[in-house]
């Protein structure tokens, strides 16, 4: 459906919630997602570091799932890039590298700070807040946004969540302004 490819930053990678929706459109074809194998580790790793009782293995298999499942997403060959370019954080420096790679039009990271624009901008690259990018997408097709919501929702049985619970914790993750205006399609979801 949409020729916007965006390129997922670690941090929306984990927490699994952000990363179920993220997932979840890119393979609905909402919008093309991307990645490399170091976000991969990078999100994988900060899992780990903050819950040190999960199997690495399972984390590798939903790593190798995600990849299956999502056309065109892995990154490569932006490593000779990488020394080129100027960031605050230079570690960084790889998620900018594979976006310019991938042909991105934006960044969709909860950290904006780190991709000033006028970092950005020679490459026509921007950054987006998970929620205003999912913001964004809810607007231009309602419709599947929430049939995608509804697949991930019901995906989720140990403990089941309601709709009014499903998007309580999409506000916990911070996408606020998303889960306010999926409000009006809660019976959708």
């Amino acid at each position: 459906m949409s020729h916007y490819t965006a390129l997922l930053d670690a941090n929306v990678l984990y927490p699994a919630p952000m990363r179920d929706v993220l997932m979840q459109l890119a393979v609905t074809d909402i919008f093309k997602a991307k990645w490399s194998e170091d976000i991969h580790r990078e999100w994988i790793d900060a899992l780990m570091r903050n819950e040190p009782h999960r199997d690495r293995e399972t984390l590798e298999r939903t790593r190798d799932l995600m990849n299956h499942a999502t056309r065109d997403c892995l990154v490569t060959g932006y490593e000779a890039l990488i020394p080129s370019l100027d960031l605050p954080d230079p570690d960084d420096r790889h998620v900018l590298a594979a976006a310019i790679v991938g042909r991105c039009d934006v960044i969709v990271t909860q950290n904006l700070k780190d991709f000033p624009e006028d970092a950005l901008e020679p490459y026509g690259i921007e950054t987006l807040h998970p929620d205003d990018f999912l913001s964004n997408h809810l607007a231009l097709a309602p419709g599947l946004f929430c049939s995608a919501l509804r697949k991930v929702r019901a995906r989720l049985k140990n403990p089941p969540y309601s709709a009014e619970d499903y998007l309580a914790i999409l506000t916990q993750q911070g996408l606020v302004a998303t889960a306010a205006e999926l409000e009006q399609f809660r019976d959708l979801i």
